[in-house]
């Protein structure tokens, strides 16, 4: 039987008709709208889409969104002085950098300025440790819309075997806290691990986040398991596909994402999520 297709799409959809009978609820209180600061620095095409879908999407909830287009050539310096002015702002919940930045910007160090309370993309280190100790706060947007994929698919993760394929600090790593906090015993794959192909295989649940096409083989993956595919990447003929061999894949799952349609959407649903959440946490 080949796999259910987990439609991100359509459960981002309903995430976000909640998020807006929150903001609603929320702004008849008396309280003010959630604000949402996105900075966006230099011209590349597919940051430019990205902001774009995220500004659409939190005017569909009741967010605001203020935009900030800077240059290319802005100086670190003047980027970090920016986020401080966002840091102290009260009508600013979140704060959004959009990657990539310019070689000369430090992205660790723009992490790391904006404040724990308004990092809406989850990828403070203060924010991955109280993940890592089981006291989450703001969750890294990415893992935790796999998580809420995995919930309304009614997929229990307590006591599976959850496999990653890719252990990077904004996906792969807090993923894995992710699952691990779901009761999940979660075996981590990286680029120094021996036979990919016999940890893939005894996965009930697998999330593969490396960014490189195919690296997954279909006839790898467990039958009846969970294949929650993370990564995105353009072929030469323009079409975008994941990092597993989907049609072989779908043959032997119980449940699989497709790209694009699956995780992706989830990733601007659980930004709005955590902008509401900061918001609460505010006021």
């Amino acid at each position: 039987m080949p796999a259910n297709i987990i439609d991100g799409k359509a459960i981002a959809a309903k995430i976000r008709e909640q998020m807006a009978e929150r903001v609603r609820t929320r702004v008849a209180a008396g309280k003010q709208a959630p604000g949402l600061a996105v900075i966006l620095i230099g011209e590349n095409p597919a940051s430019q889409v990205y902001v774009r879908n995220k500004e659409n999407a939190c005017k569909e909830v009741g967010i605001i969104s203020t935009s900030h287009r800077l240059p290319t050539e802005t100086s670190e310096e003047a980027l970090l002085k920016l986020i401080n002015e966002l840091n102290s702002d009260d009508s600013i919940h979140g704060i959004l950098v959009q990657a990539p930045l310019p070689d000369h910007i430090n992205f660790e160090k723009v992490v790391e300025t904006i404040i724990p309370e308004k990092d809406v993309d989850g990828f403070h280190p203060y924010n991955i440790g109280r993940l890592a100790v089981r006291m989450p706060m703001l969750r890294s947007c990415t893992p935790y819309g796999v998580m809420k994929l995995l919930e309304f698919s009614n997929i229990d993760a307590k006591g599976k075997h959850a496999v990653v394929v890719g252990a990077s600090n904004h996906v792969g790593r807090p993923v894995g806290l992710e699952l691990l906090l779901a009761g999940a015993t979660v075996t981590t794959c990286h680029r120094f691990t021996s036979d990919l192909a016999d940890h893939v295989a005894r996965a009930d649940i697998l999330v593969v986040a490396v960014g490189k096409p195919g690296i997954v083989k279909g006839e790898w993956v467990k039958p009846g398991a969970t294949v929650i595919d993370i990564g995105i990447n353009r072929t030469a003929d323009g079409k975008l596909t994941g990092d597993v061999d989907f049609e072989a894949a779908a043959e032997r799952a119980a449940y699989i994402t497709p790209v694009p349609g699956g995780v992706g959407p989830m990733t601007v649903a659980m930004l709005l999520h955590n902008t509401l959440e900061a918001a609460n946490d505010h006021s």
